[in-house]
């Protein structure tokens, strides 16, 4: 809504109210098959590392098409999609993770 980014180790302390940035592959990518699976934008698009302001190295979408995908990400209505439950992300991931 606010057009922002958010850094790894930002959103650790959202979540777990310290730093701990290194937890987030997991989450992140049952997230990321979550928004494939379902056709909606890569929301792990706006979860970006401290100094170069882009995804990590794991991020699933091509490092040129990164500002495209994240501009995707902006500009869908999230508040259209009914939050996920543990087990979509649990299907999801199954489904497409390689």
């Amino acid at each position: 809504m606010n057009r922002q980014t958010v850094t790894y180790e930002g959103l650790s302390e959202l979540i777990f109210e310290k730093p701990a940035a290194g937890v987030l592959a997991g989450i992140l990518g049952h997230v990321a098959f979550y928004c494939e699976d379902s056709k909606i934008p890569p929301l792990t698009a706006i979860v970006v590392l401290k100094g170069p302001g882009k995804p990590g190295s794991g991020f699933h979408v091509d490092a040129a098409r990164i500002d495209e995908e994240r501009e995707k990400v902006y500009q869908f209505d999230w508040y259209d999609v009914y939050p996920p439950s543990e087990a979509d992300f649990s299907t999801a991931y199954q489904k497409l993770h390689k």
